[in-house]
């Protein structure tokens, strides 16, 4: 009898049961005129407003409450505990004012994940393209040197080995390229288990040195300690990712450096961290890129990036292995100046 109510149907509800009421009071007050005093025509009176007074209030609650009902059902997306559907509205109580609320913090939340939703289709329609833009590459090349060589070229002596060689480089590009991807979704699944221990980070760096000796004399570019880097430092984390990082950073600055250049690593004691800085003296990044280089298969310089190899996450994988340690990154460059990426480690 009460569902769906429209205003002015309470109003008609209420209306009647009291006009009904009234006509009663009058009707006896001239039926036995002579029996009826002031005072009893005043507590007639009391009564007949207070029994108005809780008829229309049961009106307006039963009506308050079953549209509220339907608004919580709409926007709450958990099944409501029996007891929660039973509680009454409190007549003292904004009520109305309190739904607006409720709806508003809703339609916000609906808003935000909506605008959360087409930043991450976005993300994955860019990722996808880059992917498929980055493998279709070496596997065009392979393809292109396969059939060179099965339409006769395998024996001719002054392809055959050339293009057998580049083959195997565009494979061993895919490789990395999919190692890479391998890596980054472990990170970001949070499947990643890190071995964290204590080491010299120094003594790390010196290890990355070492196995980029022979790059770095190659392009020019002198892999030294910053002055003041002397003093070793114990940090914890895990090394072999930690690795990764310094190799992969360093790696980068003897790439886009130049001639001559140099590649500077340095240690500061920052109280319970340690902040590791490599910098270079190279081509350096634009303000505009700098916001971007730790996307996935971003680069600065596209054509000169691809000659120099690398699957173009080499920094993203950074970015999230310092994160995973529960630490920090960031880079500081100016176009022919140089750059420097500093990151920070937990101190033994």
């Amino acid at each position: 009898m009460f569902k769906n109510l429209t205003p002015r149907q309470i109003a008609i509800y209420s209306g009647s049961v009291t006009a009904i009421i009234v006509f009663l009071v009058f009707l006896v007050f001239n039926v036995f005129n002579a029996g009826i005093t002031w005072w009893n025509l005043s507590l007639v009176i009391i009564v007949l407003v207070a029994v108005s007074y809780a008829v229309n209030l049961f009106f307006l609650k039963k009506y308050i409450f079953r549209k509220i009902k339907l608004i919580y059902k709409t926007i709450h997306r958990l099944k409501l505990d029996p007891s929660q559907k039973q509680k009454n509205i409190d007549s003292d109580n904004q009520i109305i004012e309190e739904v607006e609320k409720d709806v508003a913090i809703w339609a916000r939340t609906q808003q935000q994940e909506i605008e959360q939703l087409k930043t991450l289709e976005n993300y994955r329609r860019e990722f996808l393209g880059n992917v498929s833009h980055e493998l279709k590459t070496p596997i065009f090349n392979i393809q292109g040197y396969v059939h060179t060589l099965m339409d006769g070229g395998l024996h001719d002596p002054s392809i055959n080995v050339k293009y057998l060689d580049r083959t195997a480089k565009n494979v061993e590009r895919l490789i990395t390229i999919v190692d890479d991807l391998e890596t980054i979704s472990k990170l970001e699944s949070g499947n990643l288990v890190l071995d964290i221990r204590k080491f010299d980070i120094k003594d790390l760096v010196k290890e990355v040195f070492e196995a980029h000796e022979l790059t770095a004399q190659r392009r020019q570019v002198e892999l030294v300690f910053k002055e003041g880097a002397s003093q070793s430092f114990q940090v914890k984390a895990d090394r072999e990712y930690i690795r990764q990082v310094v190799d992969n950073l360093i790696l980068n600055s003897i790439k886009y450096g130049k001639p001559n250049g140099l590649t500077k690593v340095g240690f500061y004691d920052m109280d319970k961290y340690i902040l590791v800085e490599v910098a270079d003296n190279g081509i350096g990044i634009g303000q505009e890129h700098l916001k971007h280089v730790f996307d996935r298969f971003y680069r600065v310089d596209k054509s000169r990036s691809r000659d120099a190899g690398g699957s173009g996450l080499g920094l993203s994988i950074v970015k999230h292995i310092i994160e995973a340690h529960n630490q920090t990154i960031n880079v500081r460059s100016s176009p022919e100046i140089g750059s420097t990426f500093g990151f920070t480690l937990a101190k033994v």
